[in-house]
């Protein structure tokens, strides 16, 4: 006499397909952030060298 059987959860290896999909949405996921930052710095670089050569900022300490 056998005792009641328990449905469980069978473990399989990992879906190959389900991990390449994951890891190209994190990739391009990272990817844009990424982008996103260097845009940002690329701005604020070409900010300050508008600024430079208008005169409006200057890179040498003013003597008093």
């Amino acid at each position: 006499m056998s005792g009641p059987r328990i449905a469980h959860a069978t473990l399989k290896g990992p879906s190959v397909v389900k991990e390449l999909l994951i890891g190209i949405t994190l990739g391009l996921a990272a990817g844009g952030i990424w982008k996103m930052h260097h845009w940002n710095e690329q701005r604020k670089v070409r900010t300050f060298y508008d600024l430079l050569e208008k005169g409006e900022i200057s890179v040498i300490a003013e003597e008093e």
